[in-house]
């Protein structure tokens, strides 16, 4: 051992380095036999300075417990229950109920302090808070749902998932470089049945927030999701979604990485997926983030979660420059989920325990999954094609509209004009611009005999809008708004219903008719109406000179000659020998009087005494039966009705308006005969056609026929 060392101590360190780098050990053996060597010893250290990393959990226990709730592969998930208890948080429209919990404990440490007896105090505290809470969270109003959707403590998509499956194991990576952690993929089980859920996972912190990139995808995140659609499309796993989501990441990277095309990618598979596939909004879902997962049979949604394609401080940004306005924007976008129901997109609504769902998250993701059982046994009952044409129809049929479906007279009457903003002319400038087209056309006339072409129909419009402003503010002026909109509202029931107008009803619609007149001159705005309308019949007078219709004697003077020959010929016999008196004109070609033999003139002033006779015989008789007529209430009223159902029923009746028709005629008839007989006017009938003296003015003088005759 001695030797040994004195010949190790004697090694040069290159010899030993040689040595032990050979793979040998031991004493060189240039070494024997040279004489003893002393060497100096020469002491060094060597140092390195480490950088600290924080050493990677592995998620995998060391003894992982077999027993643990979601099976033994959930120990794979890094998603574990918060250490500790979440910090409550006030909502500002909950501020009296948190006044209310604050009096409520007050008093409970009071009467532990005092050894009182406050029960009945805390009892009705209590009863009140409970009350408070119920009033507050049956009436929210759509911005109140928006801020409880997002609220921090909201259970979050794997708490539900967890409460919701008897085994969970989570799937990670799009199998392009990244596993995005703000939309998390994996299988799990309900009482057996294996489903893929996909949803976005927002945090629980602050630190987690930051993690999962407070819920906003990237398109890594939609990659990921459409590869686990298409793993269950092709295993046969039907797809729950969950949506919880601003919208997705819009940074550069993003779309650098191509974020529409991966949102449009997604949109176009998902229809054609042919497992069945329940959308449920557990937040809010924002635009088209949401909908890169939410193209589903079935869209489900959670009392308090909201939907849209922008939120309502955007909304009210755009529109009225102004974030504050963002209840106003809320309540017309229709984003809560009843009123996504009413309009069709959504097709059912999850309840929520009073408080929202972070007041029980347990009993929340029940009421999910009891609704997933549900919708699903509805759908697993459909084959592939059926499965897909539910799909493609669901979505077909939102905003689609259908004409020709008449309105409720109820909800018509209710409804509110729609705000149109017309620029009014001023009185002054519409006087001068009456005057000038008044002007233009009467010069145009005295040039050109063609009329002139004016386009005057737009101001026409124009006027007449205005006109029925002046009119609808001047009903507003007399107080008269609620009795027109109750008549109207008769008038549209009588006309949907098909029935009769009642007397009654036409009494009420000349009465307020007669109370508008009266009360029309005490409006404010009535030397206004009554300038409108007298601009809008110049302007309708300057309408009919540009289409050369004023002034038109010759065409006016035979339509009412022709008017008057057709009543006069109505009589069969007069026509007939009106007719043969024309051929005989005709064959003799007498354009003249004094062109006719003395027979042919004898004939037509027999002639024209003649109809004289019908026509004042007509007469008498018509204003005899309508005396009679307006004597009795029961003949009147009868045949007031009748006129009322003949415009009704058109010109080709059905068989129920036939039928009324014909039975009002049928009461009619007898009634007329009775007053007929009664009055005596057969009697004056046949005197008036005795009596030729009373009938023709018997003028000697005229008997002679003139060329107008």
């Amino acid at each position: 051992m001695a030797a040994s060392s004195a010949s190790l101590s004697g090694a040069s360190a290159s010899d030993l380095l040689r040595s032990s780098t050979s793979g040998f050990n031991g004493v060189p053996l240039r070494t024997m036999g040279k004489g003893k060597l002393v060497l100096k010893r020469r002491n060094f250290t060597v140092a390195a300075r480490l950088r600290k990393v924080k050493k990677h959990e592995y998620p995998w226990p060391p003894n992982p417990d077999p027993n643990v709730k979601g099976g033994v592969l959930s120990h794979l998930s890094l998603f574990k229950p918060l250490k500790e208890k979440p910090k409550p948080v006030t909502l500002d429209f909950e501020r009296p109920l948190v006044d209310l919990q604050k009096k409520i404990i007050d008093v409970q440490k009071m009467a532990n302090e005092t050894g009182l007896d406050f029960s009945d105090q805390i009892l009705s505290l209590e009863t009140k808070y409970h009350q408070a809470l119920k009033d507050l969270y049956t009436h929210l109003t759509p911005i109140q749902r928006v801020n409880i959707a997002r609220h921090p403590n909201r259970p979050t998509f794997l708490d539900h998932v967890f409460n919701i499956t008897e085994k969970f194991v989570e799937l990670h990576g799009d199998r392009a470089g990244y596993d995005d952690p703000a939309i998390v993929t994996g299988l799990g089980t309900i009482d057996g049945r294996s489903y893929m859920f996909i949803g976005h996972q927002k945090g629980r912190n602050t630190k987690e927030n930051i993690q999962r990139n407070f819920g906003m995808p990237t398109p890594h995140g939609y990659r990921k999701a459409l590869r686990l659609m298409e793993y269950a499309d092709h295993h046969g796993f039907p797809i729950v979604t969950f949506i919880d989501t601003p919208g997705a990441y819009a940074d550069l990277k993003s779309e650098e990485l191509g974020q529409g095309e991966a949102i449009a990618h997604n949109l176009r598979s998902m229809f054609g997926l042919k497992v069945p596939v329940i959308s449920i909004v557990i937040g809010e879902g924002g635009s088209g983030g949401a909908l890169a997962i939410g193209c589903a049979n079935k869209l489900l949604m959670l009392e308090n979660a909201v939907f849209y394609v922008a939120s309502p401080e955007a909304c009210a940004a755009i529109l009225w420059k102004t974030a504050k306005a963002s209840p106003k924007a809320a309540e017309k976008l229709k984003i809560t989920a009843t009123e996504l129901c009413k309009l069709q997109i959504a097709d059912g609504v999850i309840p929520e325990p009073l408080g929202g769902a972070h007041a029980d998250p347990e009993w929340t993701s029940q009421q999910i999954k009891k609704a997933i059982k549900e919708t699903m046994d509805e759908l697993t009952k459909m084959n592939t094609e059926e499965l897909l044409k539910h799909r493609m129809l669901k979505f077909r049929k939102i905003g689609g509209f259908q004409e020709g479906i008449p309105i409720d007279p109820k909800r018509k009457a209710n409804m509110k004009k729609r705000d149109l903003s017309i620029a009014k002319i001023p009185d002054a400038e519409l006087e001068v611009e009456v005057e000038k087209l008044k002007q233009q056309v009467l010069e145009a006339k005295e040039s050109s005999p063609v009329p002139p072409k004016l386009d005057l129909d737009e101001m026409l419009k124009q006027l007449a809008r205005e006109v029925d402003l002046e009119y609808s503010e001047a009903v507003k002026a007399t107080g008269l708004t609620d009795s027109l909109l109750k008549l109207r509202e008769e008038v549209s029931k009588a006309n949907a219903d098909n029935q009769i107008v009642d007397p009654l009803l036409e009494g009420k619609i000349e009465k307020l008719r007669v109370e508008f007149e009266q009360q029309l001159r005490a409006a404010p705005n009535y030397g206004r109406l009554q300038n409108k309308l007298n601009y809008l019949s110049e302007l309708c007078k300057v309408k009919l000179l540009s289409d050369g219709k004023k002034d038109n004697e010759a065409v006016t003077f035979k339509q009412e000659l022709k008017k008057k020959i057709d009543n006069a010929l109505s009589d069969p016999k007069i026509r007939e020998t009106f007719e043969a008196l024309k051929a005989e004109i005709k064959g003799v070609g007498a354009s003249s009087a004094s062109d006719l033999d003395d027979e042919l003139k004898k004939k037509i002033i027999e002639f024209i005494k003649e109809v004289k006779e019908v026509k004042e015989v007509k007469e008498v008789i018509e204003n005899q039966i309508e005396s009679l007529v307006n004597s009795s209430d029961d003949i009147k009223s009868k045949i007031l009705q009748l006129k009322l159902e003949v415009p009704k029923a058109g010109e080709t009746p059905d068989s129920e308006p036939k039928n009324r028709i014909g039975a009002l005629v049928q009461l009619i008839k007898p009634s007329l005969v009775e007053a007929v007989d009664s009055s005596g006017l057969k009697d004056l009938f046949e005197n008036l056609v005795s009596n030729d003296g009373s009938l023709t003015h018997g003028d000697p003088a005229r008997d002679s026929l003139t060329d107008d005759q």
